[in-house]
């Protein structure tokens, strides 16, 4: 019957009611046709996550949360593709605020990689780091990025910022992921779960520390799980892609049984909006969303993040004005 019409208990109810009724539960809606702010008069806001599980859809439910407590909207967080699919929705005005990782947006920005046009995106906030793990196993010969060549390889799931930041690190260290590699594309899980299997000899994915599907096949008995380091590869990688990667370090004992520190590439996390949005309004969500701060940690640990100092460090992609105006404000300058 669409998103118009839903049945409660035999009745049908409308957009309204199914707005309330998606916030109630968390703020979260498996659809990507929720109104946009700039379709309604009404002020109702889409924010645009990720997949069930993930980080982004938790904490994005957990943001529509509080500006429907507190910033005098309506907000409902989709389940979406993550990165490459909440750029576009976006920049068509399809989603009022999105989740994405820098890198991926700021392709969105100058029209490259996977975008064919420039975006008109801006950022909100900063929100964590994404921190890139190339797991394997101790045995598999895999000690460095450029190891990988004739290895069975997964580099993430179809169009997910893991996979654009897989195929430029197998870039920087030589490998042509198209001829070198035995290439998988899958999700976190499945990687994990393909490596259990003997599947796959290693995997790529961008996220969290710890992230549990990797705590899991850390923790599997008869696997005895490896991190390779790669920050090597961090300065061709900005060299070609712009400022968006930075050194970052897995720390030791994180993972059951590596015992090491991981020296690895990390990119940011961000709240992204259309540049057309309301300049009050973006000031408005700024505002809410570190005033409300312990609210979202309370949702997801990653929310520790969501510091001002964090929140303003993007100087690859340009902040919306009500944004710069929200951190100005607070004694922090952004690029508009």
């Amino acid at each position: 019957m669409g998103i118009d019409r839903l049945l409660s208990n035999g009745k049908a109810i409308g957009r309204r009611e199914f707005l309330k009724i998606s916030v109630a539960l968390g703020g979260v809606v498996l659809l990507n046709q929720v109104p946009s702010l700039y379709a309604q008069d009404k002020k109702r806001i889409s924010v645009a996550t990720g997949g069930m599980g993930g980080v982004y859809f938790v904490l994005g439910g957990g943001v529509a949360s509080v500006l429907t407590k507190y910033a005098g909207v309506e907000a409902a967080a989709e389940v979406t593709a993550a990165s490459v699919d909440n750029c576009k929705l976006v920049g068509a005005k399809k989603s009022d605020l999105a989740f994405c990782m820098n890198d991926v947006a700021y392709d969105a920005l100058k029209g490259q990689g996977n975008f064919k046009n420039a975006l008109s995106l801006r950022t909100l906030c900063v929100t964590y780091p994404n921190i890139m793990h190339v797991v394997t196993t101790e045995g598999a010969g895999i000690k460095k990025v450029a190891d990988l060549k004739g290895k069975r390889v997964s580099t993430g799931a179809p169009g997910s910022g893991t996979e654009v930041k897989a195929l430029r690190t197998l870039e920087a260290a030589g490998l042509n992921h198209e001829k070198d590699v035995k290439k998988d594309r899958l999700g976190a899980a499945e990687s994990a779960g393909a490596m259990k299997d003997g599947k796959i000899d290693a995997y790529f994915w961008d996220g969290g520390v710890p992230t549990s599907s990797v705590m899991d096949l850390a923790a599997s008995p008869g696997i005895k799980m490896a991190l390779i380091p790669h920050e090597d590869l961090i300065a061709p990688m900005t060299a070609k892609y712009g400022p968006v990667y930075y050194k970052s370090i897995i720390p030791k004992g994180v993972y059951t049984g590596v015992d090491y520190d991981t020296p690895v590439c990390g990119v940011a996390n961000i709240i992204i909006c259309n540049e057309a949005m309301d300049e009050a309004l973006a000031y408005q969500i700024a505002k809410v969303i570190f005033e409300h701060q312990p609210e979202l940690v309370a949702i997801h640990k990653e929310a520790t993040n969501l510091t001002l100092e964090n929140g303003s460090s993007n100087k690859a992609l340009p902040y919306h004005k009500g944004a710069a105006r929200y951190f100005k404000e607070k004694g922090q300058s952004v690029p508009v």
